[in-house]
């Protein structure tokens, strides 16, 4: 496994991140221990999470399944960059007032309480705001998370779904009061989804931010398959990019590609998001230890610059998945 810095922190991290979202719903416990206990063996260290993921289940218990695995012994936590998020409601509609969607002091100190008691550690290394709220102020929101950091609850806070004027509205008001402030933004970003390269990518670069993409296998649409199956996630994504596997071109001339430069669609694609400079590492969010396979290949895989090129070409930034109309940045790209 190859590993690298988290922006600007002197953290290391493995770039390949294990992405948890599944766990508890579409992937039972013992199957998730597996994963975690693979997922360690092949050096991958970083592991993402949020509090409302399991939610079909409810809200939280993502979070149970890890902190359960870390009481299993062998320095599991010692061992593991944990990141968890924090924005979304825990509760069904109708939330009570302070527990719907968005940010406050109020609110983010309950949750990362909830937070720490689920995952049964004493501090959350990679805190990330899920989404933007561009109600709160500034004052309030970096007063509430640099206490949690005095406190040791938090070392490094990051952030999900930013545009990049975010990034940089939030960064500078954190480094005038003397704070890291944030060292990663998490977004959706593969090579059928590139609209972070516009703006949040330059903007991360220029402020110490490292990107840590999520689906970079455009949910299983990047992986040589030729068909989905109903209610599979693969095909909420299908529809959702309105896409047809078993009569796309562009995805039969990326296996093309992908033979002619010798390694599977997955790997390949996963490299390619790795090779962008702004990128540190790529959410892989597995539902069974199988789907393990090749992400060490991935994470070392260097691709030739004239396939890097052939790919761009292949997947322009104007295909793919389109801007949700008549939605303002960031929610135009983000979900």
């Amino acid at each position: 496994m190859q590993y690298t810095q988290l922006g600007r922190s002197n953290m290391s991290v493995s770039k390949i991140c294990l992405g948890t979202m599944h766990f508890g719903t579409k992937t039972p416990d013992d199957e998730a221990y597996k994963i975690m206990d693979k997922a360690l063996e092949m050096g991958i260290n970083f592991f993402d999470t949020a509090n409302v993921y399991g939610r079909d289940a409810y809200s939280g218990r993502t979070e149970e399944i890890i902190g359960n695995w870390f009481q299993q012994g062998n320095n599991r936590r010692e061992q593991t960059v944990l990141a968890t998020k924090v924005y979304g409601s825990m509760l069904p509609a109708p939330q009570p007032p302070n527990e719907s969607n968005g940010l406050s002091a109020y609110k983010i100190r309950k949750h990362a309480a909830d937070s720490l008691k689920r995952l049964q550690t004493d501090h959350i290394d990679l805190y990330q705001v899920h989404h933007i709220d561009e109600r709160i102020s500034l004052e309030e929101f970096w007063t509430t998370f640099d206490r949690l950091i005095n406190n040791g609850d938090v070392l490094y806070m990051g952030t999900s779904n930013y545009s990049g004027w975010g990034l940089a509205k939030y960064q500078m008001y954190a480094w005038q009061q003397g704070m890291v402030g944030f060292v990663s933004e998490q977004c959706q970003y593969n090579l059928l989804s590139r609209y972070p390269e516009l703006e949040v990518f330059p903007a991360a670069r220029d402020f110490g931010i490292g990107i840590i993409p999520y689906m970079p296998l455009g949910g299983g649409l990047l992986t040589g398959k030729k068909q989905s199956v109903a209610g599979s996630r693969t095909a909420q994504v299908e529809k959702e990019y309105d896409m047809d596997l078993s009569t796309n071109n562009q995805l039969e001339a990326f296996s093309a590609l992908c033979r002619e430069i010798g390694e599977t669609e997955s790997v390949v694609a996963i490299a390619w998001v790795l090779s962008n400079p702004a990128v540190t590492s790529a959410i892989v969010g597995p539902r069974t230890v199988g789907h393990l396979d090749g992400l060490d290949r991935a994470a070392e895989l260097q691709l030739d610059p004239a396939h890097i090129q052939k790919l761009n070409a292949l997947f322009n930034i104007n295909t793919g998945r389109q801007l949700k109309p008549d939605v303002p940045a960031p929610q135009a790209f983000a979900w």
